[in-house]
């Protein structure tokens, strides 16, 4: 099954989109030339690749580093020569002689995975004329540890050629985690004898008021706790700590190590929080069916008590833990009054002062620092990954009134998550068998395209090109650069931006090295029964894009609920974070579509014969454009 996933013939997808479809600039076609002309070089190939027997491919990568850039960017290939193969979404280049005909060559072009008779066709065509350089990408997400066959067919314009290559294992520094985890050898090695949650504060949610004071830093040594809404669900809100293992290091990197031996090796233990939500009344024998939430990008665990109440309704438990790097800093805590009594917990949070300006912002230090910075937020997402299976691993038998008998149940744990929580939550229900069943809202991948692609989220790719000496634009609405690249469908673009073409190679090798701890990456490993995505019509921060990455990686269309905020009345400013906007319609129907699929395993329609939700997503290629509201620019 998980084969089929990744292998999916593709050949007649750049017949049927790629050609086809209008783009803001097309390539013209070349002009004939009397002698064909000749692929001079193609990339990816395993002539860039050493033998290393402590690999599981066999391989590890050679990139030539003489005249590689800037420091950043060398630095970049210093890190991809220790990996060992190469990206699951490769930027095919192949170097011609003369000019060629860009749509007509990349027709020929195709992937065949060694010991099939698949072929994957080519997408997402740049033509730089400059070298004669036709750029591209598999149609699909390519198998890791897998060795293709990349062939350039000879035709009337050009002469063929062919080389093999072999990707990299993804997914395996993430599974050596699990099993760690899974084996209790990540616990003894930090010392952790007992993971059980440790309950700081229960509280009935009626007649509670909670308050958050935020470490900001020096800049403000003393913060006034800012009321946090608990929408008043009339069960039990519970605040508590639990010890989990990390395997990051200072610079919030987890070291690579050969793919072939036991994984990464966790450097030491953290106190973690938790917030959760319970239902009213008394649970049922061994403790109330619980949910993991994951929330998103700048948030916290204070979004667990919007996040938990239809769960709470259908007598699902809620709670969830801080991302790395969110929640600010460490002298966080909660301010509890209930029943006149106030109370000040300890809220853990999980930011660092990066930058050395002394405060500390909602992310900071959920991105890599130093050289390593090209890996972005990639291993923060599989430490957060990992955080999760730890908690999940510690809920068993918690007995939160310590009235002797259990409020939490350990088996049968359920997930869902919310925008970042969505695409490490796809992380960790693809290697995490423990998870029974997750709901995924409005994830994307890779999260260097929703960087690139997202409003929101652009000035941080900026600043990334920046600090590479890549910025080509003095356009202040393009964020300082202009890339040129087509989306996933779109016709076949010629460069005419000087520096374009280096912009494009440093976000390949950049996605290249992320890719580890990326949501795309796993997505082929969820069992479609499983899981359910939402996904929102126009998402302005998740763009719809890198929505239809993630689900077409796994194959999981038929588990796709597609939420149309254009045909919603009201519509809302930005669809993405509307399962949490409780106001608005939207969210009690998403969060009903939740609590029905993790309490039941049921797919519901919210809006049932009305046509704001679509069960499963009727048209997939909708969700191929940005679908933002206009005017707005395209990156």
């Amino acid at each position: 099954m998980q084969q089929r996933r990744w292998h999916r013939a593709t050949s007649s997808l750049l017949g049927a989109l790629t050609l086809t479809a209008a783009v803001t600039v097309t390539a013209t076609p070349a002009l004939a030339a009397p002698d064909k002309p000749e692929p001079l070089s193609v990339f990816p190939t395993d002539s860039l690749t050493v033998r290393d027997p402590a690999q599981l491919t066999g391989r590890r990568v050679a990139l030539p580093t003489d005249g590689c850039g800037a420091p950043i960017a060398c630095g970049l290939v210093q890190q991809l020569n220790q990996l060992d193969g190469f990206d699951l979404d490769p930027r095919i280049a192949v170097r011609f002689s003369g000019p060629v005909d860009p749509a007509a060559t990349a027709a020929r072009i195709t992937l065949q995975p060694a010991g099939t008779d698949a072929r994957i066709g080519v997408d997402r065509v740049v033509w730089d004329p400059a070298t004669n350089t036709l750029y591209a990408h598999p149609a699909e997400q390519l198998a890791p540890s897998t060795t293709y066959r990349l062939r350039v067919q000879g035709g009337p314009a050009n002469k063929a050629t062919h080389d093999t290559f072999t990707t990299m294992s993804a997914t395996d520094g993430l599974l050596d985690i699990q099993r760690q985890l899974d084996s209790g050898d990540a616990f003894a090695a930090v010392g952790i004898d007992d993971p059980a949650l440790q309950v700081q504060g229960a509280f009935p949610a009626r007649g509670t008021t909670v308050a958050w004071a935020t470490d900001r830093g020096a800049t403000d040594p003393a913060p006034t706790p800012t009321p946090v809404p608990t929408a008043a669900l009339g069960g039990t809100i519970v605040f508590g700590s639990f010890q989990a293992p990390s395997w990051l290091t200072p610079d919030v990197t987890i070291p690579q190590t050969p793919t072939g031996d036991a994984g990464p090796r966790p450097v030491g233990a953290e106190q973690l929080p938790f917030v959760a939500v319970l239902p009213p009344g008394t649970p049922p024998p061994g403790g109330w069916p619980v949910a993991v939430f994951g929330h998103g990008f700048t948030s916290s665990t204070n979004a667990v008590f919007l996040a938990a109440v239809e769960n709470a309704r259908n007598g699902i438990a809620t709670i969830g833990t801080n991302v790395v790097g969110h929640g600010y800093g460490p002298e966080s805590g909660w301010v509890v009054t209930s029943g006149g009594t106030t109370t000040t917990i300890p809220a853990y949070g999980r930011g660092t002062d990066q930058n050395g300006d002394d405060a500390i912002e909602s992310t900071e230090g959920s991105s890599a620092t130093g050289a390593a910075a090209a890996q972005s937020s990639r291993d923060a997402l599989r430490q957060t990954a990992a955080d999760n299976m730890t908690l999940i691993r510690s809920l068993g038998g918690t007995d939160v009134d310590r009235d002797g008998t259990p409020d939490l149940s350990g088996e049968d744990v359920t997930y869902f998550g919310q925008s970042f929580g969505g695409i490490y939550g796809t992380m960790l229900t693809g290697v995490d068998p423990a998870v029974t069943r997750s709901v995924l809202n409005v994830p994307g991948g890779p999260v260097a395209e929703i960087a690139r692609l997202s409003p929101s989220f652009r000035p941080l790719t900026a600043a990334a090109l920046d600090a590479a000496g890549l910025l080509n634009s003095d356009d202040p609405t393009r964020n300082g650069f202009q890339e040129q690249l087509p989306l996933r469908g779109e016709g076949p673009v010629t460069v005419t931006v000087p520096g374009a073409v280096e912009i494009q190679e440093y976000l390949a090798r950049s996605t290249w090295l992320s890719r580890p701890g990326s949501p795309e990456t796993f997505a082929p490993l969820i069992e479609p029964e499983r899981v359910l995505v939402q996904v929102a019509y126009g998402d302005q921060t998740v763009p719809n894009p890198t929505s239809y990455t993630l689900v077409d990686a796994g194959d999981l269309w038929s588990r796709t609920s597609l939420y149309r905020n254009d045909r919603a009345t009201p519509p809302l400013p930005n669809p993405h974070s509307f399962l949490l906007v409780l106001p608005h319609p939207s969210s009690p129907q998403g969060q009903a579509q939740v609590a029905a699929f993790l309490g039941r395993g049921e797919v519901v329609d919210p809006d049932g014969d009305g046509n704001v939700w679509e069960v499963p997503v009727e048209d997939p290629s909708v969700l191929l454009s940005l679908n933002f509201p206009q005017p707005a620019l395209r990156p």
